[in-house]
């Protein structure tokens, strides 16, 4: 069967639409066949397409009767009106867009709308809900925390409480998903739910009208002086709110004396552009490039320093690994390549694609390569890829394990082809592949034995430490009123190390020897120190105790310490600048990593 009778056996059916279905851009019934009002409902949706892009943008479009736009349109309304079974036109063609995504880069990709709604919360900064953190104890939601100022504390809702039911409906021991629990927690800022809540040493069921509110989703993990004069910051993500948090966190550490940094970038995946340039602005010299991009219609744009950074003469060490990618990567390659920190850790995951948030009516979602990143001196660090071979692309660190580059320096080679100088003091650094640390540290591959991953895996250490915080909580807050009595005081009880043994001989995990055994011991009992500080103050105090026996963060620590001193005067480090934001395309559609 050819085009004509596909068009002619359409024509002759019901009614149809000329529908492009994954955006919700939808013409009139198929009256002049592909001539006739689908081309028209095709013109409609390359122009409001023409409405997401930049104008720079450059768009060619074919509306021929043998152009590949027509030839997709016919498949699809072949399929749908004519398949043996019956289909689901909107998967079709979501199914078709990630068809195209996929034989492209490895970051081109679609997500749907309840997809694109969990994306954009994490980089926009906030969500709207009851405001909790919360855990699944034996199928009951567990709150660890209740947001500082949310909805939920300000009713009177604790650390420790159980939510059992959402409006009269039951959430616990009745194997509700997950994401369906969200569901019912999260709504519109200003409805109310009522929520049933167990509270340890009180009979019954408590209820809490809780009236939902904007909740911010924090991108910045841990702030505190880790030496002396020595401060430390972990961001997780790059998000709209990142810059604001960053500068909140280094105004406390100037407060507590701080005359170094180490900005700690481990297993950080990227996010908004912008954020990442406007924390460089905060560290280099008027003009100094932070980073340019381009691409085959993406004319070249530089970001460059305004001058007015609070951090222009502050000594920093900035901490990576293998999953520091995109956005963090502009961070490193921006500092390094004007010798402005000391890079620790191992090499860096290598994305320097950037993707345009292309948004469909329905609220889905492609995400599209249009350029690439280059670091100051000129490096491209996007890894090697092969279009459509996304497999191959998903296992690079598992490549790099098995070839030794993640605990030998020796079993890292780059081709002199991507060799580069840095721009002040001319050292080698390379391109192609992610960015190289100035120090490497080798990962430890005795650090977490076979039976703690195991425990780790089973979530059988996660799991006990909810219940002996749940049970001991108030016990520990007595005893520990704050979180330097407990870091220097606290000691795991071996009631609690015995309670995960017998756990993991439940599920059949169980040490090879006593040796094995002896050997766990040590990180385990750090890894539960660090998971009660969290569960009893926050993720601040988590980092501080994990920390402890972290190899890069120990190296940076030490690296840090033989840095010089500050030549920026008191003044100018005592005043976080309030920014100028860097010149960005088109404001209102962020670039995104």
């Amino acid at each position: 069967m050819n085009v004509k009778s596909i068009t002619r056996e359409l024509r002759n059916s019901s009614p149809l639409r000329c529908g492009w279905s994954g955006g919700g851009f939808l013409s009139s019934p198929l009256t002049g066949g592909v001539g006739g009002g689908c081309r028209r409902g095709l013109l409609i949706v390359a122009l409001l397409l023409l409405t997401s892009l930049t104008a720079s943008s450059q768009i060619k479009l074919n509306f021929g009767n043998n152009s590949p736009i027509n030839k997709l349109q016919m498949a699809e309304m072949a399929v749908t009106n004519l398949y043996v079974d019956t289909v689901d036109e909107s998967k079709l063609v979501e199914d078709a867009i990630r068809g195209m995504l996929e034989k492209l880069d490895p970051h081109s990709t679609y997500s749907t709308a309840k997809e694109t709604k969990s994306m954009t919360e994490q980089i926009q900064g906030s969500f709207e809900g009851i405001g909790v953190q919360f855990n699944m104890v034996e199928d009951t939601l567990l709150i660890i925390q209740p947001v500082l100022g949310g909805p939920s504390e300000k009713v009177g809702i604790i650390a420790g409480d159980r939510i059992v039911t959402v409006n009269d409906t039951a959430i616990a021991g009745v194997k509700m998903s997950r994401d369906e629990i969200m569901r019912r927690l999260r709504g519109k800022k200003g409805t109310k739910v009522q929520l049933g809540i167990v509270r340890r040493g009180i009979k019954g069921i408590q209820r809490f009208t809780v009236v939902r509110d904007k909740i911010p989703v924090h991108t910045i993990d841990a702030v505190y002086m880790i030496r002396p004069e020595m401060g430390y910051i972990r961001i997780g993500s790059f998000g709209a709110t990142t810059y604001d948090e960053f500068m909140t966190g280094i105004r406390k550490l100037q407060g507590e004396g701080m005359k170094t940094l180490i900005l700690d970038l481990q297993d950080n995946g990227g996010g908004l552009m912008q954020a990442a340039i406007l924390i460089a602005n905060e560290f280099l010299q008027k003009d100094d490039l932070i980073v340019f991009t381009e691409g085959r219609t993406q004319k070249r744009q530089e970001f460059h320093a305004k001058g007015d950074g609070s951090l222009i003469g502050l000594p920093l060490c900035i901490l990576v690994n293998e999953y520091t990618a995109s956005a963090s990567e502009i961070v490193t390659g921006a500092m390094q390549d004007h010798d402005r920190a000391t890079v620790v850790g191992r090499r860096t995951f290598g994305k320097g694609l950037v993707q345009r948030p292309i948004e469909f009516q329905d609220g889905s979602m492609i995400r599209l390569t249009v350029a690439h990143y280059y670091t100051p001196s000129g490096r491209c660090i996007q890894k090697p890829y092969e279009k459509g071979e996304n497999k191959a692309y998903a296992e690079d660190i598992e490549k790099r394990f098995k070839h030794g580059e993640l605990y030998s320096v020796d079993s890292i080679h780059f081709d002199d082809s991507l060799k580069y100088s840095t721009l002040r003091l001319s050292r080698t650094v390379y391109g192609g592949g992610g960015i190289m640390p100035d120090d490497f540290v080798p990962l430890d591959t005795t650090q977490y034995t076979r039976f703690h991953r195991q425990l780790a895996a089973k979530s059988i250490i996660v799991q006990s430490n909810l219940k002996y915080v749940d049970s001991n909580r108030k016990k520990l807050q007595k005893q520990y009123p704050t979180f330097e009595q407990f870091n220097q005081g606290y000691e795991v009880p071996q009631s609690l190390i015995d309670d995960i043994i017998a756990e993991g001989k439940k599920e059949k995990v169980t040490p090879r020897d006593d040796d094995e055994l002896r050997n766990t011991m040590p990180q385990l009992r750090q890894q539960l120190k660090a998971l009660i500080a969290r569960d009893l103050w926050d993720m601040t105090e988590y980092f501080h105790v994990i920390n402890v026996l972290n190899p890069i963060t120990k190296k940076g620590i030490e690296r840090a310490e033989q840095l010089p001193p500050s030549a920026a005067s008191p003044a100018t480090l005592a005043t976080p600048s309030t920014p100028s934001t860097p010149a960005t395309p088109q404001q209102n559609q962020p670039l995104r990593w």
